[in-house]
């Protein structure tokens, strides 16, 4: 099995939780503010007090909404770790890895050469036309192909200031398994299943010699 490095969704979590809910907890503070003004001035104190309770049930909503959707992205997240997982031995996988600022899903590193993975739990069809990834029939507003790709230059440009100049593969995986074509390459990434990823990291040729390998996994343990 393949070596373990970082937890699957830790980022996505933490982020998603951050994102939707501050406006919750901004209201709650001008709620005690509002609270506590009433002490002087009981007919503005309470008017603001109204106004940020309102404010909170309506961030409230608003915010699980926005955690559940990064929720969804960290349990993708989990299911593509686990596949990886079940890689040979002498891979390595580093969950959450932190490229030039950019946090990417998992970078794959073994004798098949080092592999940016971007991690998608879209449910609904999911196809690839002229060179666009559509949901449904549709582009979505955040194209994934584009932010592979530059997950992917930013793992390669971290490699570098770390001693280690070579290339890395964009993948685009889905959790959900709903790419049609399940597995298809467009502008230089890999488009894929995630059920596909294990036989095709099998059969990837031999790039990485062992000594080369094993000078790049101490590089990115050690940071």
């Amino acid at each position: 099995m393949a070596s373990i490095h970082g937890v699957a969704g830790e980022w996505a979590r933490v982020k998603g939780t951050v994102l939707g809910l501050w406006p919750l907890f901004a209201g709650v503070f001008a709620a005690g503010c509002s609270a506590a003004y009433a002490f002087c001035d009981p007919a503005v104190g309470g008017a603001l007090f109204v106004v940020a309770a309102v404010w909170c049930a309506v961030s409230l909503a608003r915010g699980l909404r926005h955690v559940e959707r990064y929720f969804k992205g960290a349990r993708g997240e989990e299911r593509v770790a686990g596949i990886l997982q079940k890689l040979p031995d002498g891979y390595h996988v580093f969950n959450d890895f932190v490229a030039c600022g950019r946090h990417v899903d998992h970078v794959v590193v073994g004798s098949g050469g080092v592999f940016a993975v971007e991690t998608k739990f879209w449910l609904g069809r999911v196809t690839l036309e002229d060179g666009h990834i559509l949901l449904d029939g549709q582009l979505t507003d955040r194209p994934p192909l584009r932010q592979v790709l530059k997950e992917a230059e930013a793992v390669r440009n971290e490699l570098a200031k770390r001693g280690w100049k070579g290339e890395v593969t964009p993948v685009l995986a889905f959790a959900s398994d709903t790419f049609e074509a399940k597995i298809a390459e467009s502008g230089g990434v890999v488009i894929i299943n995630s059920n596909a990823l294990e036989a095709s990291f099998a059969s990837v040729r031999t790039v990485l010699p062992p000594a080369e390998l094993d000078r790049l996994v101490r590089l990115m343990e050690n940071g």
